[in-house]
């Protein structure tokens, strides 16, 4: 456990105020926009341009990294995303909100390709699937922890930006100062999405699944909630307890993959999916304890399916395509992640 977790501890911190910051934001913002009125169908566009956003950023960032290496990039990025989420606070408008909802996507992307490289470029393949699982395990911890921060004032009261601006800019100080195992400055040839696709397909088809479940989750559950009349504090407790079910299962999964063939693993966690959420349709209508038991199990399935598929697609690269290898898995979730809301 020391082996995976000591490493990686100023990766591990900064993940955490990240996430906490990135999932406060993704469910105050369809929050805010249903109170204020805004059609359900041009929620769900605003909250895709995220992913879109996501899905252009993924094309190009392995360049600065590429330039000036995984810790500059990191502090760029994660300044650049601070920047767009204090501008949601000054101007409050649904067509602006799409646009800097793109801007944001831009940015976290190269977020998530500094650290998902720096994990799978530092990590032994028998080790992979657990130190993945522990990066989804502070995730979910951070996400799920913020999402109590939703009873701070009104929906409508914009100091939540301000909030989620200071998490944001607290995530880079870890990183930037951090004397533990980190990458080199990577080298490699242009990105050649064909090879990368070819080379693990399994593990990109898992990132679109996804990207595509998770993307239709956090864009529609706030709004759903929210039309079937539970209270913001009600809403924090379902969001909370879906993240906290995708952090409980992290680690076992995460050792049953390092364990088990990951094809295996992801084949049956899909399955399990489908199953969960044939019940979740009935849940909802039965009783508010039964929902969030559901919910609890929905969560613990899907947040699994990414880092079961990036270790996957990652046990098949050398260490020269760990970063455009990243950059593409990143773009399958995000194209998935894109189309979900929607």
């Amino acid at each position: 456990m020391n082996l995976i977790i000591t490493p990686f501890i100023a990766l591990y911190t900064s993940v955490f105020l990240l996430m906490a910051g990135i999932g406060l934001l993704g469910t105050y913002l369809p929050l805010r926009l249903a109170v204020d009125g805004i059609a359900t169908q041009l929620i769900g566009f605003i909250m895709s341009a995220y992913f879109f956003g996501m899905c252009i950023g993924a094309l190009y960032c392995h360049r600065l990294i590429r330039s000036v290496g995984h810790i500059r990039a990191f502090a760029a990025f994660a300044a650049t995303t601070t920047s767009v989420v204090i501008l949601h606070a000054l101007f409050v408008s649904p067509l602006l909100w799409g646009v800097l909802r793109f801007l944001a996507g831009l940015s976290t992307i190269g977020i998530y390709t500094v650290i998902e490289s720096w994990f799978n470029e530092c990590t032994v393949p028998t080790f992979r699937g657990r130190v993945m699982s522990f990066y989804m395990f502070m995730s979910y911890l951070g996400m799920s922890g913020s999402q109590y921060l939703l009873n701070i004032g009104s929906v409508q009261d914009t100091r939540m930006f301000f909030i989620i601006s200071l998490l944001l800019m607290l995530c880079i100080i870890p990183v930037v100062v951090t004397r533990s195992i980190h990458p080199k400055l990577p080298h490699f040839d242009q990105l050649n999405m064909r090879y990368l696709v070819r080379r693990a397909p399994v593990g990109m088809l898992g990132c679109f699944l996804a990207g595509l479940i998770v993307g239709a989750f956090y864009a529609t559950l706030p709004v759903f909630c929210h039309d079937i009349g539970l209270s913001v504090a009600d809403l924090s407790i379902v969001m909370s307890v879906t993240m906290l079910g995708g952090l409980l299962l992290q680690w076992p999964v995460g050792v049953l993959s390092d364990r088990f063939d990951r094809t295996y693993t992801l084949s049956a966690l899909c399955v399990a999916v489908a199953l969960i959420s044939t019940v979740l349709i009935f849940a909802a209508d039965y009783s508010f304890f039964l929902f969030l038991i559901i919910m609890i199990l929905f969560g613990g399935l899907i947040f699994t399916i990414y880092p079961v598929s990036i270790a996957r697609a990652h046990d098949l690269f050398d260490a020269d395509d760990i970063v455009p290898a990243s950059s593409v898995l990143l773009l399958c979730y995000c194209i998935g992640a894109t189309a979900g809301p929607i």
